[in-house]
């Protein structure tokens, strides 16, 4: 395993490190281990290439977005929706994809949240990890990445960063501030805002911004995030014998839901009758 060169920051990674407001007790360190330091072995890299159905419906349903906006005539076309889903090879997928996926897709047909808008980045998801921002002060440095799924321009100049959503887990505001960072580089001297949008449920987040004194907080945050990150990569380097001691596990019934249970020997099913289903929500 190499270590990257410089510390680097994502709202990703920052999800792995820190758990979002009430989720404290189902968060697990060691699931951040497996995903970062020991993603290029065979197991564990068979696990991570393993996408599941919700995975699978939100690439779809951001790609679907896509299409329409890139093919913009099938907006109004009566067959847009199964012209799309010919683009998308959703017959391809399993039934349960495919129902949610179409009904996504009928959905932004019937009220496509970006007509008319000034779009000037509209991704289809599947474009791998985008450039690296330098983020630099006297005391740190790391390099963030943010892949935002659409930036378009408001009446008012304003830059709006839209992050579409699927499923029922709630809106992370983190996600949005990292946005928000990474749009002081990318546009610098423009204003800026951000939201999220369920595409499931046509749900609208609240517009999310950020002043300079809390943009500066982030920053310190995320440098925090990165370094810790880092020492712990080197840490397993080091001596790999020690990964559940770098990356403490956190077992319980939660464990039903974690992609490496079947290689993780710390897993534990045993107390799943006795506590309720996580939400697995995300509060904002």
């Amino acid at each position: 395993m190499s270590t990257p060169d410089r510390p680097f920051a994502s709202y990703h990674l920052w999800s792995l490190v820190a758990p979002a407001t009430g989720q404290e007790r189902w968060h697990c360190q060691m699931r951040r281990g497996f995903i970062k330091a020991r993603q290029h072995e065979p197991q564990v890299k068979a696990l991570l290439t393993q996408a599941t159905a919700p995975q699978r419906i939100g690439i779809l349903a951001q790609k679907g977005i896509y299409e329409f906006h890139h093919h913009r005539y099938l907006l109004k076309q009566a067959d847009g929706v199964e012209r799309v889903a010919q683009l998308l090879k959703l017959g391809n997928s399993s039934v349960q994809v495919q129902q949610r996926v179409l009904q996504i897709l009928k959905k932004y047909h019937d009220a496509p949240l970006l007509l008319d808008k000034d779009i000037i980045q509209l991704t289809p998801g599947d474009e791998g990890f985008p450039k690296p921002i330098l983020v630099e002060q006297e005391d740190y440095c790391f390099r963030l990445y943010a892949a935002m799924d659409c930036v378009f321009i408001e009446s008012d100049s304003t830059l709006h960063i839209l992050d579409f959503k699927t499923g029922k887990s709630a809106f992370d505001k983190r996600q949005a501030l990292v946005y928000l960072l990474a749009a002081r580089y990318l546009y610098p001297g423009r204003e800026a805002v951000a939201s999220f949008y369920n595409l499931e449920i046509c749900k609208k987040s609240e517009l999310i911004s950020i002043n300079n004194s809390e943009l500066e907080s982030l920053k310190f945050e995320l440098a925090n995030i990165a370094h810790k990150h880092q020492h712990d990569l080197q840490k397993y380097q080091e001596e790999t014998s020690n990964f559940s001691k770098i990356f403490p596990p956190n077992p319980g019934s939660h464990c039903r839901f974690c992609p490496f249970n079947s290689i993780c020997e710390f897993a534990d099913f045993k107390q799943h009758q006795s506590y309720p289903l996580p939400s697995l929500r995300v509060n904002s």
